[in-house]
């Protein structure tokens, strides 16, 4: 065997741990927004989305709402990135944006909290291989508080007032900074944009922690 064998494979171990610090590192850097997205397109014959000129409706009780102008610059910049064009004086389309966000307490795998919960863990009775009653320990106190979002955009032909493009994206996890929450889910809402693969699926799109 070469003499030079030791210092080879030490210096080998020394570059795999450090690529592995390195990976670790990038991924603990950033995070996971898996969003539940549906979308339905319904465009008549001889009309496109691709490049539209749009202008924001809003509902009355929007209208003073300072939540919903930030709103709507969310949904542009992700409406911009995928080719549509804010022009209020010469719109084809009108989009109506809706947003919506609620907290609870989560049980370990991020649920909310069932009957039955107390502060040492949630009492069960089941049975398998073997009848059993168990006392669920660890969970913490109190117990963490989750996040569900949602978000949608319904445009409209501003000629015929046909919808012709809605779209939803809701979100459930541990993240309490709002804002950045709710611009990855109007990006995940408008993913497949004009052409929308039919039913449910999940959009995963990373964020900085």
């Amino acid at each position: 065997m070469h003499k030079d064998t030791p210092q080879i494979t030490r210096l080998v171990q020394v570059s795999l741990a450090t690529l592995a610090w390195v990976v670790l590192s990038g991924c603990a850097s950033m995070r996971l927004v898996d969003s539940d997205v549906v979308s339905v397109a319904a465009v008549p014959p001889g009309m496109s989305l691709q490049g539209a000129k749009y202008r924001f409706e809003r509902l009355p009780s929007q209208a003073h709402n300072p939540e919903a102008g930030l709103a709507e610059q969310q949904a542009q910049a992700a409406m911009t990135a995928v080719g549509l064009v804010r022009d209020d004086a010469g719109a084809s389309l009108s989009v109506m944006v809706g947003f919506n966000g609620t907290q609870y307490s989560a049980d370990p795998w991020g649920r909310p909290i069932a009957p039955g919960w107390t502060p040492h863990g949630s009492i069960s009775i089941g049975s398998g291989f073997g009848s059993h009653i168990g006392l669920g320990m660890g969970m913490r106190f109190p117990p963490p508080t989750h996040y569900r979002r949602e978000v949608s955009l319904i445009m409209r032909d501003l000629k015929s007032g046909q919808v012709v493009y809605e779209t939803r994206a809701n979100h459930a996890g541990p993240w309490s900074d709002s804002v950045p929450i709710f611009a990855t889910l109007f990006q995940a809402a408008l993913a497949n944009f004009p052409n929308p693969p039919a039913g449910p699926r999940r959009v995963n799109m990373e964020l900085p922690r």
